[in-house]
């Protein structure tokens, strides 16, 4: 039976079928991220619930392990503030091919804004847009949400008690970051993108190995901007 006969309760459900083969594997790994963090969050000192709390709502993988540490040394409130701002800028550049236009109400625009994140943007972008229905991109949303939300709180209550004392915790998210990368640069090789992505990054582990991430994805932002104005500009000569 074709999608577009099926009643609206069973395409979802059929929606949330494709969502979770084709990402349950994803979701997975991110339950484990989640119960990394919120070993992280009780290892620093911190209520269990705490760590289900930041999940749901930040909802900002890199950000709530960045956040953590600076909650335990009392950071300023700017400081957290400005952290947030520019780690979280790379999210101006994903909603530029973030397929949100399939997403068909205004409650699950709205969701989907604030639920894109890097694994959601890396499994959606790879994807025909046109083959992307609503339901399809808002429960695979959903699925990442939950899987990091329920793994924090996982690792909040029980998993200090098991993990407490294993290395290699805070390594969880870039290790899932360069697995995704691997993927997309499989799917979509661009030598490029990829020797400037790893140019920034040398440049700002030499210039400001403190605040090298920062400084580098600044560095990577501002080369594809300049790239792009040099297309253009090239196009229409």
């Amino acid at each position: 039976m074709a999608t577009a006969t099926l009643p609206g309760s069973e395409r979802s459900r059929s929606a949330l079928g494709e969502a979770a083969r084709e990402t349950g594997v994803l979701w997975a790994g991110v339950f484990a991220l989640g119960v990394g963090f919120g070993v992280l969050v009780t290892s620093h000192g911190f209520d269990w619930w705490l760590a289900p709390l930041i999940s749901a709502v930040v909802f900002a993988g890199s950000v709530e392990f960045i956040l953590v540490g600076m909650l335990a040394v009392a950071a300023p409130i700017t400081a957290i503030a400005l952290t947030t701002l520019l780690v979280n800028s790379r999210h101006l550049f994903y909603g530029l091919s973030f397929p949100l236009h399939r997403v068909e109400t205004r409650w699950g625009k709205a969701y989907s804004m604030f639920a894109l994140c890097d694994e959601a943007y890396a499994v959606l972008t790879n994807r025909d847009s046109d083959a992307l229905t609503s339901a399809r991109i808002l429960w695979t949303q959903l699925g990442l949400h939950m899987s990091w939300a329920v793994g924090a709180l996982a690792g909040g209550l029980v998993g200090t008690q098991f993990l407490g004392g294993l290395d290699g915790l805070e390594f969880v998210l870039t290790a899932l970051f360069v697995v995704l990368a691997l993927d997309a640069y499989r799917d979509r090789p661009d030598q490029r993108t990829l020797i400037a992505a790893l140019g920034c990054a040398a440049v700002a582990l030499v210039v400001a190995p403190d605040s090298m991430l920062l400084v580098a994805m600044g560095l990577f932002a501002a080369t594809l901007i300049m790239r792009h104005r040099y297309a253009k500009r090239t196009r229409h000569a």
